[in-house]
């Protein structure tokens, strides 16, 4: 097969395989929530709480990541292993102390 007749199948299964999943996502949600209506559930539980603090900490543990694996690269360990390392380490903590903050908040 031609490569380019190859790039063009493989762009277009990829495209149909996310709008299909897309697709798929909405629609259901779009059928519970009538669901949900029908039977008299208060339109207001459809809505997400924002949430700054967990979004605010998340960036704040990269952040800290990203100069925690810049130290361990100086001290020669490699490169991608010491920043992807770190990222998700500091990441992680973050959303464990916003865990144990709001659960101590309720």
């Amino acid at each position: 097969m031609d490569e380019i007749t190859r790039d063009c199948l493989v762009s277009i299964a990829a495209f149909a395989a996310i709008f299909g999943i897309a697709y798929i996502y909405f629609v259901s949600r779009h059928r519970e929530r009538i669901t949900m209506l029908e039977r008299g559930v208060d339109p207001k539980s459809f809505q997400k709480e924002e949430q700054p603090l967990k979004y605010g900490m998340m960036a704040i543990g990269i952040a800290i990541g990203t100069v925690a694996g810049a130290i361990l690269k100086m001290n020669g360990v490699e490169r991608n292993t010491s920043y992807i390392s770190m990222i998700f380490l500091f990441s992680g903590i973050s959303l464990v102390i916003y865990h144990l903050i709001t659960s101590t908040k309720k």
